[in-house]
């Protein structure tokens, strides 16, 4: 079918276990650029595109993470820790409500501006984070810059797990003639165009710095070289995060930039091992005190490379990584609001960070404090009178001191 240019390409999914079906969507979006929608239906996968090489280039893709999604036992490994049935009285698009109220501005898919009551309720959740989990912990307060270092990035091993998630930070080189030519370029044009080349090569160098894709890898950048005292130490900050997901901004919470309140956990094994599952307890109570329907399951991180298999059966196998979902009633869905991790030694031993000879063991709790707002009224609205009594009056006990 030919609209304007664009060609729907149809490919089965046969091959795949229905839960990996998602996951193959989230991956298909990286196949072209010229793709303007997939869908999921009836056990295919739907693109529309507009790519010059055609359909064959699309279906051989996403033939191409067919294949490798196939592979192992990904997908089967699920433990559930935790499910709260809450009464999710609020059942309407809140995308639509929240902007016909003006209370967010969607400036493209998955970059927002928030107001009233939105900014607020994110202060909200992030300062009860850091009230009732964080110092539960004793968790030292730091602050991490909005970028990092490509070196710092490549310790962590992110250019080859998330290599699609990166955002490159750079500028214009240190050279009169280019910064003028470049200025002269634009004023021409008439101001800044979309379409308009731009000889990357000629007007900047090689990219140093990324935005930052996670909270914690600052903290580790931090302790670099460092030899820890006693059992261990607790370390929370809030961030702002980027990561690009292509055309799966579209989905709802899929932002391409946002704040992550972390705390992070550095030391002996049992230390890390020890505060994670009480973090998880911490979770559960919240679920309960404000009535979110939510779950906390196993679960692995979306990677993506072609050695995806191993690293997600893995983090599944040995429970590293666990999700607090909480539903979107009106899309029949839920999204990943926190997550609770275990990372063994992998970063102590990138950062040389030490517990006696030893490489010091981490792990984290994250919690996406824009999804967390977002869930929350998907599933009680904006008005106030419907949301549980217990976190109304919270938040109007915190609204009245921190004024």
């Amino acid at each position: 079918m030919n609209t304007d240019n664009r060609t729907t390409c149809v490919i089965s999914l046969e091959r795949l276990d229905p839960n990996q079906h998602g996951q193959l969507k989230y991956a298909s979006a990286f196949v072209s650029e010229h793709i303007d929608d997939i869908r999921l239906e009836g056990g295919t996968v739907t693109i529309v595109h507009h790519d010059p090489d055609g359909d064959a280039k699309i279906a051989a893709g996403v033939e191409k993470l067919i294949e490798r999604f196939s592979k192992g036992d990904f997908g089967f490994k699920e433990h559930i820790l935790f499910e709260h049935r809450g009464s999710m009285p609020y059942r309407g698009d809140i995308i639509a409500d929240l902007v016909s109220a003006k209370t967010i501005k969607v400036l493209e898919p998955g970059l927002f501006i928030f107001r009233e009551p939105f900014s607020s309720l994110l202060r909200f959740f992030d300062d009860t984070f850091v009230q009732r989990i964080a110092n539960a912990f004793g968790a030292k307060e730091e602050s991490y810059p909005a970028v990092i270092h490509l070196s710092t990035l490549d310790k962590t091993n992110h250019f080859t797990s998330f290599p699609e998630h990166l955002h490159f930070l750079n500028h214009l080189r240190d050279d009169l003639d280019v910064i003028e030519s470049f200025s002269d370029s634009i004023r021409e044009a008439g101001g800044w165009k979309d379409e308009a080349p731009l000889d990357l090569n000629r007007t900047m160098p090689k990219p140093r710095f990324a935005m930052n894709p996670s909270t914690c890898y600052h903290c580790y950048e931090g302790l670099q070289g460092e030899t820890l005292d006693g059992d261990g130490i607790v370390a929370t900050a809030v961030a702002k995060c980027h990561r690009y997901e292509s055309k799966n901004h579209a989905d709802f919470g899929r932002l391409l930039d946002f704040s992550m309140r972390e705390i992070i956990f550095v030391g002996k094994p049992e230390f890390v091992r020890e505060n994670r599952l009480k973090a998880v307890e911490h979770l559960k109570e919240l679920a309960r005190e404000w009535d979110i329907d939510c779950l906390i399951e196993n679960a692995n991180d979306p990677f993506f490379t072609n050695d995806f298999q191993v690293k997600a059966s893995f983090q599944r196998n040995q429970e590293m990584k666990y999700e607090m979902r909480l539903t979107i009633p009106y899309i029949d869905k839920s999204i990943a609001c926190s997550s609770v991790n275990f990372h063994s030694t992998a970063f102590g031993t990138a950062f040389d960070i030490k517990t006696g000879k030893r490489p010091a063991t981490t792990g984290c709790v994250g919690f996406g404090l824009e999804r967390w707002v977002f869930a929350f009224l998907a599933q009680f609205g904006l008005s106030e009178d419907g949301w549980p009594a217990a976190f109304r009056e919270q938040y109007k006990a915190w609204q009245t001191k921190s004024r």
